[in-house]
């Protein structure tokens, strides 16, 4: 019996649509789908004839071990399956993928890598923020929020304030990262945004200032990022230059850095 394979596969932010070409082929040739919490499971089962199961990890709730994620990959595809560890976002952006690329190279399994849009990105555009914008970021630093000490590192090696900051898998301890950020020299009143379920019906969006973060109430159960930096204000130029005239197009000249710096947080 000749091995499969294992395609590793980013599934984006959540909405089906926004799969790549190659993801979508990958999992309607699919035998055997292990797909993670954040994926649509409804959507996943109408596009494929394989066995799906769920492997995916949420914080606070029991969950299939790593270990056992990897076995269950190399078991299937020496077993001659075409196998699809499906992700949410990108495979290698805080996804545990390339710990498996590693285990399948250990076991000489064929593996490929299917990027995916991350939500790192992904989450803060659908709510109308750009990571980066002319003139107010030319930089964004993604960090895990769960993290521990690794948290502090990489804030540690740039100036505050300076560029944008993506915290993934920090809703429950939001409090905590704000005012860790604090103490590393981020503003009290820098602007932040908390996107929630992005590109899901459960879509749920907070904008505000940094020391006002923990007294958000964003849906429960609802995955999402904090976002930080003067891009969110991009969100309330976008919003100010809309309200000015609902039927006229909105002009690039809307959106100049003056014009961002200058549109409120506050909303």
């Amino acid at each position: 019996m000749s091995i499969g394979r294992v395609s590793l596969v980013g599934a984006g932010p959540g909405d089906p649509e926004l799969w790549t070409v190659r993801g979508l082929r990958r999992v309607e040739e699919a035998d055997l789908v292990l797909y993670d919490a954040l994926v649509d499971a409804e959507a996943l089962r109408r596009l494929t004839k394989a066995s799906c199961f769920c492997v995916g990890k949420r914080a606070g709730r029991s969950s299939v071990r790593q270990d056992a994620i990897h076995r269950l990959m190399i078991r299937a595809a020496r077993e001659g399956k075409r196998v699809v560890r499906l992700k949410g976002g990108d495979p290698f952006v805080f996804g545990r993928g390339g710990e498996e690329a590693l285990e399948l190279a250990r076991a000489g399994i064929p593996c490929e890598v299917v990027p995916g849009i991350t939500s790192a990105v992904a989450a803060a555009e659908l709510a109308g923020i750009p990571v980066t914008h002319r003139g107010v970021s030319s930089g964004f630093l993604v960090i895990a929020g769960h993290a521990g000490e690794t948290f502090d590192a990489p804030l540690a090696a740039v100036r505050p304030n300076t560029i944008t900051l993506v915290v993934m898998m920090g809703l429950m301890v939001r409090g905590e990262i704000a005012a860790r950020l604090q103490v590393h020299g981020w503003a009290a009143d820098s602007p932040a945004a908390l996107v929630c379920g992005a590109s899901t019906p459960a879509t749920w969006t907070w904008t505000g200032q940094l020391a006002d973060v923990e007294r958000a109430t964003p849906p429960d159960g609802v995955p999402g990022v904090l976002v930080v930096g003067e891009v969110v204000r991009v969100r309330e130029a976008l919003a100010d230059a809309g309200a000015r005239d609902e039927g006229a197009t909105l002009r690039t000249e809307d959106l100049t850095p003056a014009s961002v710096r200058s549109a409120r947080s506050d909303r």
